[in-house]
């Protein structure tokens, strides 16, 4: 007898429906799956046939042959346990094949039959709706995630004996109801209430939540750079749920998603050590590409601490997701295209031993190696770097104080009425870092005081036409956390201040 079930596998961020096709025959007793299983769909049999066995449901003891369609795409995971099994059971004949049409089969299965949670559901729910299916059977752990798809009956299975009566008709299920968490996920940030002094620096940070601009801080040791960088989710605007779906779909392809929590609200916060790989940067792998940091960063921030000590080849990697908001990559014919639109931020010292320029202790390095330092940084990358700031050593008063710095709410609603600005002027949920050469010129009107005072600066300066546009960039997100209508000289000064150092200036 033949039958087929529906099952999906991760492909990038998105995910393809798999047809698991069985056939049972007269022959050698034996499973075997074609169609470029990886090892852990084919190590599926043992599975299913010990799954089978100790819930109580018969095994043919007949030839039986799998095929994934479509056979020219890699299948891995053990997401098609479930599936499998239950095509067998309709091969030979202990399940109605009218019962398994319109419906996804996902899961992995223990070898006592019960059904434990897998990677890739959200994705696999909306590859589903897209398809017109209505119904999918999945983990009691997996079912929160699928019921965000609307549109899509989800049906929480304990194990594979309950999943078999309810094909059956034996048992009634009820579908789990489709449901939108209000919050999900770990909190990431700390409280900008927590820096003490370092106004410069709170400020800078506040420009590039409002505009999305990436920003590097130089300072020495102990400064509070990377308490700033973690403060920056928190005055970002929360996700809208579009950007929450984006987000929560690509960490459950990742197999990232925390345990209980179905839709993540919060801000991504990636700090990759940097003796990270290329790989594990821009996404890679065996088979089929799983996501990189750069890609876990979607919607968030990703930080690079100790920014000179990462290998030159992965900073370079950036240039194109950071000018793009993509990055595609392509491994043994496979071709996978994941989104990287994030706020990178970076942290170094001023010079290897990290007291250039610093009160208190003198800088023991030698000028060529200043040099070589900041030569670890190519011209390319620091051009898509729109923020520059020093974090210098706290004084003793700043130290002893209490603080009194703005707590993260009061920041977050400034950079939430910007951010409005810009999706007004765009008509869409843009940036201004995200400008082109077009719309700078479109949307950065100056004042005739702010048009002298940037001539003056493009003499002075030698500025090049990439550092012009990213000044009016940054210009135009300060008007618009000052709701000003116009680029004035103000903004404009404001913006200089930010400008890429050279080597070793302080």
């Amino acid at each position: 007898m033949f039958a087929k079930v529906l099952s999906g596998t991760p492909f990038g961020v998105e995910a393809v429906l798999v047809e698991v096709q069985c056939d049972v025959s007269p022959g050698i007793p034996g499973l075997s799956i074609v169609g470029l299983p990886d090892k852990e769909v084919t190590e599926a049999r043992e599975r299913i046939r010990s799954a089978l066995k100790n819930s109580g449901l018969p095994f043919p003891d007949l030839r039986i042959t799998v095929n994934l369609a479509p056979a020219d795409l890699r299948k891995e995971g053990a997401g098609l346990d479930l599936a499998l099994a239950v095509a067998v059971l309709g091969a030979a004949g202990e399940i109605p094949q009218e019962r398994l049409l319109g419906c996804v089969f996902l899961g992995e299965l223990s070898l006592n039959g019960e059904l434990r949670p897998v990677r890739g559901v959200l994705p696999v729910a909306l590859a589903a709706r897209e398809a017109g299916i209505e119904r999918m059977l999945v983990s009691i752990d997996s079912a929160p995630e699928a019921a965000l798809v609307k549109g899509l009956s989800v049906y929480p299975i304990p194990d594979l004996r309950t999943a078999y009566a309810f094909l059956t008709g034996a048992q009634e299920i009820r579908p789990l109801p489709h449901r939108i968490p209000e919050a999900g996920g770990p909190r990431t940030w700390l409280d900008l209430a927590l820096v003490k002094g370092q106004l410069h620096a709170r400020r800078a940070l506040e420009i590039a939540a409002a505009g999305g601009h990436n920003l590097i801080m130089v300072g020495p040791p102990g400064t509070g750079k990377s308490l700033l960088a973690r403060c920056l989710p928190g005055i970002l605007p929360p996700l809208s749920l579009e950007e929450a779906l984006e987000v929560t779909r690509i960490y459950s392809v990742a197999g990232l998603l925390p345990q209980g929590v179905s839709l993540l609200r919060e801000r991504p916060f990636r700090a990759p050590h940097h003796t990270i790989s290329y790989a594990g940067m821009v996404g890679g792998g065996a088979g089929i590409p799983t996501p990189g940091e750069i890609t876990l960063a979607h919607h968030g921030v990703l930080f690079l601490d100790e920014l000179p000590e990462f290998d030159r080849k992965v900073l370079e990697t950036l240039r194109q997701p950071l000018e793009d908001r993509r990055i595609t990559i392509t491994r043994a014919g496979v071709s996978v295209t994941f989104p990287a639109s994030f706020t990178l931020v970076g942290a170094m010292n001023p010079c290897p031993c990290g007291y250039l320029g610093d009160s208190q202790r003198p800088c023991r390095c030698r000028p060529h190696e200043i040099q070589r330092y900041w030569r670890k940084l190519s011209g390319p990358f620091l051009d898509r770097i729109d923020l520059f700031v020093r974090v210098p050593r706290l004084s003793r008063e700043e130290l002893l104080g209490e603080g009194d710095g703005e707590p993260s709410e009061v920041v977050r609603e400034r950079v939430r009425a910007a951010r409005e600005r810009q999706r007004e002027r765009f008509g869409a949920p843009l940036t201004n870092s995200e400008m082109n050469l077009k719309e700078v010129k479109r949307h950065c009107v100056l004042s005739r005081e702010a048009r002298n005072l940037l001539a003056r600066a493009i003499d002075h300066y030698g500025l090049s036409a990439r550092a012009y546009a990213r000044i009016l960039k940054v210009s135009l997100t300060i008007a618009d956390l000052e709701e000003a209508d116009i680029i004035r000289p103000e903004h404009i000064a404001e913006a200089l201040q930010y400008r890429p150092q050279k080597e070793g200036e302080t």
